[in-house]
């Protein structure tokens, strides 16, 4: 079972999605639950399906105390690098939120404090700490449903799919049809041996 951090009424967890894609935004959410708030399913959203990401979004936005999600945009990620990226998203995130957090549940391993509230990074929190794992599900539906939004309007990425991953099929497209303004130029978009054909 999943549990808070600090064991605060207004604890916020946040966690990111995206932060390897060559395409599409990082994503942040940052998610203050009710301390009582129990759900079985609730874990890492990588360990779930889409499926289940899906019916546990609208619990958790019904249910959560505050809620708020973020998107950083490539052109934003190429001006800061993407680790300032993420975590300028989780922050843009957690300003959001009403009331503010008195502590903050962070995934992974750096942060920036954020208005002098108290918080820990937690590694692989996401799969420990309820209010990061509901952020890691916020932040990857919201995601997903961009890069889908996105996909209608260039299908040839397959972004529906791939969702701005490096998959062969999307590296294969943008080797055909070169870079749209959604991929993130300071990432390396093609592999070493196709540079040539960009």
């Amino acid at each position: 079972m999943l549990q808070l951090f600090y064991h605060s009424s207004l604890e916020a967890g946040t966690d990111e999605a995206g932060r390897g894609c060559l395409a599409g935004p990082v994503t942040a959410a940052a998610v203050i639950l009710p301390p009582d708030f129990k759900n079985d399913l609730l874990t890492d959203s990588k360990q779930l399906t889409e499926k289940q990401r899906n019916l546990l979004r609208p619990i958790i936005e019904s249910e959560a105390v505050a809620y708020a999600v973020c998107h950083v945009l490539p052109a934003e990620i190429d001006e800061l690098n993407i680790l300032r990226a993420s975590i300028t998203a989780m922050h843009r995130a957690i300003a959001q939120l009403s009331p503010t957090p008195e502590f903050i549940a962070v995934d992974g391993n750096k942060f920036v404090p954020y208005q002098k509230i108290p918080y820990a990074c937690v590694v692989k929190g996401d799969g420990k700490i309820q209010t990061i794992a509901a952020a890691s599900i916020l932040a990857k539906t919201y995601r997903d449903a961009y890069m889908e939004d996105l996909a209608q309007q260039f299908p040839e990425y397959h972004w529906q799919q791939n969702k701005g991953y490096p998959t062969p099929e999307h590296r294969k497209a943008i080797a055909e049809y070169g870079a749209t303004e959604h991929h993130r130029k300071t990432f390396q978009l093609l592999p070493v041996e196709q540079l040539s054909l960009f």
